[in-house]
């Protein structure tokens, strides 16, 4: 076991501040960044250039967004987990709602692909909703759905091992972080495991890498964490913000989403680049960045 992790840090990139942002994500099939901002309902595209981000487009929604996927034929847009459920994002932004699946009480929250083109997505309960009512949905390509997990309090951070044999998956209300054996066949999660529970901040969104360590956003820790598949901390990457919120890999490049909600106005003066999306050079790649449907 290491002494210690490695330490290194964060600068910020995006010109724009995001009240909720998260959910950033490459579309394989452009190159675009895509990322969500939850509260707002909107989802964005941008384009990485050197050491910024180039705001191409925004989408609104119609409702609270918590994640995005590319489709996988080129130019037939991305699916989106809003409300209660899925929607269809067309390229020129036309929004068409598809399936609720979320209990009342709740609204949808994170989400990826599998390697087999399903989409899944978690719930997260709000104010009203009964305690540890959410659940994980999956989005098969042909349009059916079905609940993989249920008992959530705040699904969050979702993914799959580079050979999409595990899948891993934060609950933020239990600051938990469990793996579980993927089914690639059938969709289906089995055989839970604990690997990390939480006491200092709350896991929030997550990435793989292609060395199958996971990279893990802390939610007031003012960091993300790698860790081993079986839970052990190998670096953290510092943030001069609270909240980050989400991650995904481009080319060495860890990309990380923030927020400024909740944040008061002392807080937010003491970290005035809240909101932001950061990078940092961690030299390791992606795992295989999956689309929805079998294009």
């Amino acid at each position: 076991m290491r002494s210690s992790p490695d330490i290194l840090w964060a600068r910020p990139i995006s010109a724009e501040r995001y009240e909720l942002g998260e959910g950033p994500r490459l579309d394989p099939r452009t190159g675009e960044l895509l990322w969500v901002d939850i509260r707002v309902g909107r989802l964005w595209r941008g384009r990485l250039t050197a050491d910024r981000i180039d705001v191409l487009a925004g989408h609104d929604i119609g409702a609270a967004t918590g994640s995005v996927a590319p489709l996988a034929a080129d130019g037939a847009g991305w699916i989106v987990a809003a409300g209660r459920g899925f929607r269809h994002v067309t390229a020129d932004g036309h929004v068409r709602p598809l399936r609720d699946v979320a209990a009342p009480g709740t609204q949808m929250n994170d989400g990826a692909c599998d390697p087999s083109g399903r989409f899944l997505a978690g719930s997260q309960v709000i104010a009203g909703g009964e305690p540890y009512s959410g659940g994980l949905y999956r989005l098969e390509p042909d349009g059916a759905v079905a609940t993989v997990l249920t008992g959530i309090g705040c699904a969050n951070g979702l993914g799959f091992d580079p050979a999409g044999q595990t899948m891993y998956h934060v609950d933020s209300r239990r600051r938990r972080l469990t793996s579980y054996r993927y089914d690639q066949a059938t969709g289906e999660a089995a055989d839970p495991r604990v690997l990390v529970e939480f006491d200092d901040a709350t896991p929030d969104g997550l990435c793989v890498d292609a060395e199958g360590c996971l990279w893990v956003a802390m939610w007031d820790g003012w960091n993300v964490r790698r860790l081993t598949p079986d839970g052990v901390e190998l670096a953290r990457v510092q943030l001069p913000v609270p909240r980050p919120t989400a991650v995904c890999l481009a080319a060495g490049t860890l990309l990380v989403t923030t927020a400024w909600i909740g944040l008061d106005e002392g807080a937010r003066r003491a970290a005035p680049d809240s909101g932001r999306i950061f990078a940092a050079d961690v030299g390791v790649d992606a795992a295989p960045t999956h689309t929805w449907g079998t294009g």
